[in-house]
């Protein structure tokens, strides 16, 4: 696939002289938490579809896509459209509605399962933050339970036992990160995914200081079993805990009722992000109408209300996007083509893996898709950590080399705009990289 026509970069500067800058300006030559090796270190210029292109002009079939959230691929036309038609508008209002957010917030109720009322944030953590403050003002609890290796997003409360080195001593969690308060840590019990039991003797012992269970429908790239969400939504009913699921990155992705249709299970709250945006800085909270409600500002001063507030809530491009990217979403077949492929590509990827003696899987819930060093679909964060992660980024470093943009040791997606040629080209860059694999 030949590049697309784009502006060059005001300076035209080549990735080399662009990373020497970086070097001096940014933490890690980064913008968050990942630092590729020298020799896989990318800076890209512009996409298109499923395609992306680094600054010296190489190719790459995009399986990050922008963190799940560019589920139509780059620059899709509608969805660019829309953000243009809306920037000549307006860019940003603050203080008051805007039409545009107003027509998103109805189509979202009524097209997320749980959604009585929604209130928007900005990002898929600030999401996760306020639904947090909206359970323990709800119930008066203090504490959420959460699961070994789940991902809520970058803030004090989230990253408790997001990246455990082992696993074990629940429901008591570790810290992630140097600067996170202790008050933060000891208000989070922690789980293992998948395991209703050990759950259930938790809940028994500390339910009366438990106000939500916090769970991704999938962690990572660890499908939940469905027993196992359902059994969560039993132990809420049972001791009046909120059930907030994280759709944060399943929204409208495994199909178009996200996971709560993929599941069949209804939680009273759940976050959204990524999708929800339409790649720009928009999120939300969907859920029951009465927890959502102690966020109305007229309740300002009274018992129970709860603050939100930011300056990009409602921002009317991302919404105007958003609501673009959901009419494409909503079109006949769009889920079936995607899942689809994300089928066509792990069971073909898996005949490449055992025709070189690789020893790992290719797995995949709907569009998320990873490849594995284990020999069957991980429960829990246990099981990940039991793998052979270093061979995994190793593999994924080598298939960077051959044109594939996949975070090494990340889970990846699909998008809307992957085809045909898209497949080949992974099959061949696979085969490439797995003999290399095998020579080193």
């Amino acid at each position: 696939m030949s590049s697309p026509a784009t502006k060059e970069s005001p300076a035209s500067l080549s990735q080399h002289e662009l990373f020497a800058i970086a070097d001096r300006v940014l933490p890690g030559s980064g913008l968050g938490s990942y630092s590729l090796a020298d020799d896989i270190r990318l800076i890209y210029s512009h996409g298109q579809g499923s395609r992306m292109w680094d600054v010296d002009g190489n190719e790459y079939i995009d399986y990050v896509g922008g963190a799940g959230a560019l589920i139509l691929g780059h620059s899709h036309p509608s969805v660019v459209k829309a953000a243009q038609a809306q920037f000549e508008r307006g860019a940003h209002m603050f203080g008051s509605l805007n039409d545009v957010a107003v027509h998103l917030a109805e189509r979202l109720v009524n097209d997320i399962p749980c959604a009585e009322k929604i209130a928007y944030a900005t990002t898929g953590s600030e999401a996760t933050g306020y639904a947090m403050r909206l359970a323990r003002a709800f119930t008066g609890r203090n504490k959420i339970l959460k699961f070994e290796g789940a991902y809520h997003g970058n803030h004090d409360y989230a990253i408790v036992s997001t990246f455990p080195k082992e696993t074990g001593n629940y429901p008591q969690g570790a810290a992630d990160s140097s600067g996170q308060p202790e008050a933060t840590v000891s208000t989070m019990l922690v789980c293992p995914y998948n395991d209703l039991d050990t759950l259930r003797q938790i809940v028994a012992e500390h339910h009366a200081d438990i106000a939500a269970i916090f769970a991704e429908p999938v962690q990572r790239i660890i499908p939940a079993e469905p027993e196992f969400l359902h059994g969560i939504r039993e132990i809420c009913d049972e001791y009046d805990i909120l059930f907030i699921l994280d759709e944060v990155v399943t929204g409208f992705r495994l199909g178009y009722g996200g996971a709560q249709q993929w599941y069949d299970v209804k939680p009273d709250l759940s976050t959204h992000g990524k999708v929800v945006g339409g790649g720009g800085p928009l999120s939300c909270i969907a859920g029951r109408a009465d927890v959502i409600g102690l966020s109305d500002p007229k309740l300002k001063g009274q018992q129970g209300y709860t603050y939100f507030n930011g300056t990009l809530h409602g921002n009317p491009v991302a919404a105007a996007a958003t609501m673009a990217m959901l009419d494409e979403l909503g079109k006949p077949g769009v889920y079936d083509r995607m899942n689809g492929f994300a089928d066509d590509l792990c069971r073909e990827s898996q005949q490449v893996l055992d025709r070189h003696a690789i020893p790992a899987i290719a797995e995949h819930t709907g569009s998320l898709w990873q490849i594995l060093f284990m020999d069957k679909t991980p429960r829990n964060q246990a099981d990940v950590l039991a793998s052979d992660q270093a061979s995994m980024r190793k593999l994924d470093s080598l298939l960077m080399k051959q044109g594939q943009y996949v975070l090494p040791g990340v889970r990846r997606f699909v998008s809307t705009e992957h085809n045909a040629t898209d497949l080949e080209d992974t099959l061949r860059g696979l085969d490439t990289a797995c003999r290399e694999f095998n020579r080193s």
